[in-house]
């Protein structure tokens, strides 16, 4: 993304760094600190010292901070019991243009991260989670495939469409003749010579594929191609396989099956290879569209979400999003606190950082109320957003808060009729909303140290 100014430039930094440590709330950081700056500029008009903000805010942020894990909540689940899950990743998606599969999409995010993580540990990989994506179809007709998707097919039309029980030779050897390294040129003058040359090159390829079968493999798999002869060989030999394969796709392929990626023909052996229940084209629409899938694999911990949609931005979009509902699932299996969303917890921290603020002598204390009010701008935003009256809604939310002190209400952007996101299922994970302030605050205090910017072209 290229932006020119500066500050510009830091904000998009501390949205990345969000997503980069949570992987959600990267819209809410960016507007908190806003919402932080336009409060600190009508301070400095004032006359008040930046860094007298700027501690100010420090101690705003670690009271905020402290609150939110006094109202936060532990919530339980289980390998059979994964609503709670399912309902976190569906507030992540609702602000999202997926939003009217969400339900699916979220029920999809949860189980792929429970595939691949380890519960003892509360550690999740999600490089073992593939997203791919094909043009075509609905969004409704994402799915979750056990197993590895690849962007190929079988290299001959008349090789098998289904393996099942495969036995995967995975090699990043190319089928074809030695090459000398140095530059050569062959002579041919009689056609008994280029009878033996390709006498030699058939005997070449004839063992290659000898090879293969003396293994036990029922499917090759190569990062490499293979010329039209060697693809002959290998569909007379009844050997499927796969030409072409990327680096990245070969390596989850041998995580998933348990195989070895061999580098030559010499080190095949019987216990190097992957295996898998069942290996399948699928072939999609009316046009030549085909992929190849790898199920039911000796080592399931590597899964593909399959995403499909009507255009290509529809896609990538919704890739996007369901990186943020999975990396809200892994926070999840990480730390089991949660806060309430739909700016409860905001409203709350506000409140909050307000009343502490009398506690503190001198400047600071402006600067503490400025926080409190700079926290209402996202339960504003999301009023806004929803088409409800901004001030008369949070106002009114805020009252309800002090009075009943409960701090789970939030802004009915659904109109569900209920401001109690309890009552609503809406809720983030504490770890997100904690470092949402502190990364803020953060970066709010550097540019609050920063004079004046010096571009280049002035000089």
């Amino acid at each position: 993304m290229d932006v020119d100014n500066q500050i510009a430039k830091l904000m998009v930094e501390l949205s990345r760094s969000q997503d980069y440590e949570i992987g959600d709330g990267t819209t809410g950081v960016v507007v908190m600190a806003g919402a932080l700056l336009e409060q600190a500029e009508k301070l400095l008009e004032r006359g008040i010292h930046p860094i007298r903000i700027a501690e100010g805010y420090e101690l705003a942020s670690r009271i905020a901070f402290d609150h939110l894990e006094h109202i936060s909540q532990k919530f339980e689940f289980s390998d059979t019991n994964i609503e709670p899950l399912v309902q976190t990743c569906m507030t992540t998606l609702s602000s999202k243009i997926v939003n009217r599969c969400k339900r699916a999409l979220a029920e999809i995010a949860v189980k792929a991260v429970l595939a691949v993580a380890d519960l003892e540990r509360k550690d999740v990989n999600l490089d073992l989670i593939k997203v791919e994506g094909k043009v075509g179809g609905k969004l409704e007709d994402t799915e979750l495939v056990y197993g590895i998707i690849v962007d190929k097919d079988m290299s001959h039309p008349q090789m098998p469409k289904r393996i099942e029980d495969a036995k995967i030779a995975i090699l990043t050897c190319p089928f074809e003749p030695p090459k000398p390294k140095t530059k050569h040129k062959v002579d041919i003058d009689t056609v008994e010579k280029f009878q033996m040359l390709r006498e030699q090159e058939q005997k070449y390829f004839d063992e290659m594929v000898q090879k293969c079968k003396n293994v036990g493999a029922t499917l090759v798999i190569c990062q490499w191609g293979f010329d039209d002869e060697a693809n002959h060989l290998l569909m007379h030999r009844n050997l499927p396989a796969v030409r072409w394969v990327g680096g990245v796709e070969l390596e989850l392929i041998a995580i998933a099956t348990g195989g070895r990626i061999v580098p030559r023909f010499q080190e095949l052996s019987p216990e190097k290879l992957g295996k898998a229940g069942i290996v399948r084209e699928k072939s999609f629409g009316t046009t030549k569209d085909r992929m190849l899938y790898i199920e039911q694999c000796a080592n399931s911990r590597a899964v593909t979400i399959f995403i499909r949609g009507g255009n290509k931005m529809m896609i990538e979009e919704t890739k996007r999003s369901l990186h943020d509902a999975l990396c809200v699932a892994r926070n999840l299996i990480r730390n089991k606190s949660i806060v309430y969303g739909g700016g409860s917890a905001e409203i709350s921290c506000s409140v909050a950082v307000e009343a502490a603020a009398d506690q503190y002598p001198g400047v600071e204390q402006y600067a503490i109320r400025s926080f409190a009010d700079a926290l209402d701008a996202i339960p504003l935003a999301l009023a806004e957003n929803s088409g409800l009256s901004p001030i008369d809604t949070l106002t009114a939310v805020k009252s309800q808060q002090v009075k009943e002190s409960n701090p789970h209400c939030g802004i009915d952007c659904n109109d569900v009729g209920t401001n109690d996101m309890k009552e609503q299922d809406v809720f983030e994970s504490l770890i997100g909303k904690q470092q949402q302030i502190l990364l803020a605050t953060q970066v709010v205090k550097m540019i609050l140290k920063i004079d004046d910017v010096i571009s280049p072209s002035d000089f």
